[in-house]
């Protein structure tokens, strides 16, 4: 029964003929014209006559052909396709071998439309990017688990809990765009990283803010570069940085005094806001035409013309020696108006928040822009030293 089953050797298959030759058992050799060769493996299973290709010789020698053939035709005993197997196996390999970095990138990019300006300031994609892929990106996703997480994140689940908050949050999006791809996951793996790290002991830091009384004479105490200018408008207006480094020319209308933020630079979900309309007093109207002169393609350029970047007014602040950032003066703008009996509404409105519930905000769909002139106009009276407010002096600041 051996011999009939193992018709061929090793040292005769150089010198046979083309055509079809028989090991037994449903294992064929297969020798072309040209001299090359292949294995072929026959079987039944279902009723059904099927032929799988199991490689060419002498890439796959007879021994090889032999334990192949012997594991398919197990399979096939118990009416499993030996090649349906095998795709199958293919595509669990091919799975396993999507590698994080490239899994978290095709995340980033289906997520874009729902993003603040489509993703294009990198803040969502950053803490992936910095803290997780340089340790895990090239890890097959089917390994990523709570313990290869931890490690990741443990350099600064403590000392930078929200990066790592932000970090550990994007991570588990990307294993759920995994699990939708059809990718082996664990899609528990950072709820179990984050039960290993434990409670983060750092507490998160309230953004510094300067007095309202001290602002007039930071303000005074700017130049006319270019981030000064940037800084005065920040002041003036109320607004986050986004808006005054992403700020065009054209999204102004100097005549009408208004300054028009396209909603992909305000914060919330995308969809979520509308284009803000901010006024201008005449001390912002002059700032903006100063900042003409060094613009380009943005009020505000900087490095070979892109806009600013989100650290450019705080570093001047820095050093400066203060302690407030550029954000505080939204706090500055909002005490001032609680301190001055500025109606609740109009300073919300003016610093880009919601006001009311869902049911108000449907049937109240202005935007007090007529009674935000003035608001505006007071608030610049005042940090221009124009009005009859007291100033306390500047006490961080060094001109």
């Amino acid at each position: 029964m051996a011999r009939q089953i193992n018709k061929l050797t090793a040292v005769a298959l150089k010198s046979l003929s083309a055509g079809k030759h028989e090991d037994g058992a449903g294992l064929r050799f297969v020798k072309a014209d040209t001299g090359s060769a292949k294995w072929v493996f026959r079987y039944s299973v279902h009723g059904r006559r099927r032929e799988m290709g199991l490689g060419p010789w002498p890439d796959i020698t007879l021994k090889m052909a032999r334990e192949i053939a012997v594991d398919a035709r197990k399979l096939a005993r118990q009416n499993i396709d030996p090649i349906a197997q095998r795709q199958a196996e293919t595509r669990e390999a091919q799975r396993n071998l999507h590698l994080l970095g490239d899994v978290a990138r095709d995340c980033f990019e289906a997520r874009k439309a729902e993003l603040k300006g489509d993703g294009k300031a990198g803040r969502w994609f950053s803490p992936l990017e910095i803290h997780i892929l340089p340790k895990l990106g090239k890890m097959p996703m089917a390994e990523i688990d709570q313990i290869a997480v931890r490690d990741a994140l443990a350099p600064i689940w403590h000392d930078k809990a929200e990066t790592a908050r932000k970090a550990a949050n994007r991570l588990k999006l990307v294993l759920e765009h995994a699990a939708a791809l059809g990718l082996t996951v664990d899609l528990q793996a950072v709820g179990k990283a984050r039960a290993l790290l434990g409670k983060q002991r750092h507490e998160a830091k309230r953004i510094e803010a300067l007095p309202w009384q001290e602002v007039p004479a930071f303000y005074g105490s700017l130049g006319d570069g270019g981030t000064e200018l940037a800084l005065r408008l920040l002041i003036l207006t109320g607004v986050r940085s986004a808006p005054i480094r992403f700020a065009t020319l054209d999204q102004f209308d100097l005549d009408a005094r208004i300054w028009t933020i396209p909603a992909e630079h305000m914060k919330g979900r995308k969809g979520a806001v509308k284009d803000l309309r901010v006024p201008l007093s005449d001390e912002a109207v002059t700032v903006v035409r100063e900042a003409q002169r060094h613009g380009g393609e943005v009020l505000f350029p900087g490095v070979r013309g892109k806009p600013i970047s989100d650290m450019t007014m705080s570093k001047r602040m820095k050093d400066r020696g203060m302690d407030a950032r550029p954000h505080g003066f939204r706090s500055s703008l909002r005490t001032w108006a609680e301190d001055t009996g500025q109606p609740f509404e109009v300073a919300e409105m003016a610093l880009g928040h919601v006001v009311g519930n869902a049911v108000e905000r449907a049937y109240q769909r202005s935007d007090l822009i007529e009674k935000r002139i003035p608001f505006m106009a007071s608030w610049a009276d005042h940090v221009t030293g124009n009005s009859a407010a007291s100033v306390v002096k500047l006490s961080e600041a060094r001109p």
